[in-house]
């Protein structure tokens, strides 16, 4: 699944998440489903913490959270 958010796109697969930042320096985040938290209550962040990295990424709504929530399957806190 292709998210499209404000500050670029989001590939969601049941496995991991790529976050390609919309930017001339062509900026990509990627995190295995178990290091991803995604933190609702209108903050409407995605954490990832794992051994080797940890970066958080604020989409534009609670809509795009739910869906990434249901692809991974990772409960929005």
């Amino acid at each position: 699944m292709v998210i499209d958010f404000s500050g670029g796109k989001i590939i969601v697969t049941p496995h991991e998440l790529v976050i390609k930042v919309s930017s001339e320096h062509r900026i990509s985040l990627q995190a295995h489903a178990d290091a991803i938290s995604l933190i609702g209550r209108g903050a409407n962040v995605i954490a990832a913490n794992g051994s080797e990295n940890k970066w958080s990424i604020k989409l534009d709504n609670e809509q795009q959270l739910n869906q990434i929530a249901g692809q991974i399957g990772v409960e929005v806190q």
